[in-house]
């Protein structure tokens, strides 16, 4: 048995697949495959956009999943390492700073949504998808408004997307320790935006946003 990559491109790569990895192992297969899909990092002034795609194993219940959002950190980890260890196939994809400028970030949440489901061990039969928007894959997709909440495997989703994204704000924040990456993790808070405005952005920051430009155009 092969081992799954622990490590994700950093951020801002590109590729035919953007910067994917962090696969987990298929361990079964069964002629009906779905898997669950969320990002996480959307309304961030800075960093990337992450998305997780996730195959649950039906005979592993994971106990606790639920919204990433309405967890805490300590416990979302907790359970990222049980999604990884049970599932029967996870991904992760994410899609840049430069894309999301370049795309805009629902189309770029789109793409790296693509990605993760791109990178699953296996293509799976159907994608439950949260929210109301379809990312273009090579396989049936079920929208579920609130997903996260209600269906296991976007839960399961939505808790890698948030855990992986919060690392990479985390490498961000030691290559920019001035704008306190590791506290609110790109959100525009008044610290972030105090810090904007006096240092002005980094390479990290999305120009395509408003709180952004603003500090370009002044």
């Amino acid at each position: 048995m092969t081992r799954a990559s622990d490590s994700l491109r950093a951020a801002g790569q590109r590729g035919d697949k953007g910067p994917v990895g962090q696969s987990g192992l298929l361990l079964g297969f069964d002629t009906r495959v779905v898997c669950g899909v969320d990002e996480a990092g959307r309304g961030p002034l800075a960093g990337p956009v992450v998305a997780a795609a996730v195959i649950l194993d039906p005979a592993r219940a994971i106990d606790g999943l639920r919204d990433s959002k309405k967890l805490s950190q300590t416990r979302r980890e907790a359970l990222a390492i049980a999604i990884r260890e049970a599932s029967l196939g996870w991904a992760i994809g994410q899609a840049s700073v430069d894309e999301i400028d370049e795309l805009n970030i629902l189309q770029a949440s789109l793409l790296a949504m693509r990605r993760a489901v791109e990178a699953l061990p296996v293509l799976p039969t159907l994608a439950r998808v949260d929210g109301n928007q379809s990312p273009r894959l090579a396989c049936g997709v079920e929208l579920i408004v609130g997903g996260d909440a209600t269906e296991a495997c976007i839960s399961a989703a939505s808790i890698l997307a948030k855990v992986e994204r919060d690392r990479l704000m985390h490498l961000l924040h030691g290559l920019h320790p001035e704008y306190g990456f590791d506290r609110h993790k790109g959100y525009g808070t008044a610290l972030h935006l105090a810090s904007l405005k006096r240092h002005g952005p980094c390479i990290a920051h999305r120009r395509s946003f408003a709180p952004v430009r603003e500090v370009l155009s002044s």
